[in-house]
């Protein structure tokens, strides 16, 4: 089995300035995902692709332990550029820098570190023992059910449930939801091949985390992570 890593990290970043490598806890927010990446690879053989603009992101890498002599293209360091183009860029360079085929790519987002080795391994798992799945994506179960309580606006002003008929009276008939958590997805070899934009497809799969996990969005998304990580709040190991 072949595996590629990416880690894709864009400089700009308008929430929280130079987000991808401030320091969390006493290292760069970079750096958790590297250290993931580079345990995995010594466990799966996996190779590992940085993509991004930033000479900044570069030399924090270089300091972390990696090189590459891969940039990202302007066109895909935009605001609007979407993730799948820029995973399949970096999937193309690698697959020919590295005169090899890959059987998957597994996509790491640094503003969403929760996670450790054994999720990866999991869903690469789930994911091989399903041979009609394209692709998956981790998720952590929902707060909220657009079947029994989530609302939205109407052309009229007034709100109507998301989804479903308001005949469902409890949680607990609702259908399962989960929310996309952007920590990982993991992509098949006919994924990265067709002509695919979103992660989300009619053959998809899902791993849900069976412990928390959210992205770093604002900076109180940050302050919050830095008190769970420096007071060992975290619910697993990470």
């Amino acid at each position: 089995m072949k595996v590629l890593i990416t880690i894709c990290v864009r400089g700009g970043s308008k929430g929280i300035p130079d987000k991808n490598i401030k320091h969390l806890n006493g290292k760069p927010l970079l750096s958790y995902t590297f250290d993931t990446a580079f345990d995995l690879s010594k466990k799966i053989h996996a190779d590992i692709q940085l993509s991004t603009d930033s000479e900044k992101i570069l030399e924090t890498a270089k300091n972390l332990g990696y090189t590459t002599n891969y940039k990202r293209p302007d066109v895909l360091a935009s605001d609007t550029a979407g993730k799948i183009g820029v995973i399949r860029s970096a999937w193309i360079y690698s697959e020919k820098i590295n005169r090899c085929e890959y059987d998957f790519v597994l996509d790491m987002d640094v503003t969403s570190p929760l996670r450790n080795e054994e999720d990866l391994l999991k869903g690469l798992e789930i994911l091989k023992k399903n041979p009609d799945a394209l692709n998956l994506f981790s998720v952590n179960t929902a707060s909220r059910n657009p079947y029994f309580n989530m609302v939205e606006e109407t052309y009229n002003g007034f709100v109507k449930l998301v989804k479903g008929s308001g005949k469902i009276k409890s949680r607990q008939q609702a259908p399962k939801v989960y929310d996309m958590n952007a920590s990982f997805y993991i992509f098949t070899r006919e994924f990265m091949k067709g002509d695919y934009e979103n992660s989300v497809t009619n053959r998809s799969l899902i791993y849900c985390m069976p412990h928390i996990c959210f992205d770093l969005d604002e900076k109180t998304d940050f302050r919050i992570m830095e008190i769970m990580l420096r007071e060992n709040l975290l619910d697993f190991k990470l």
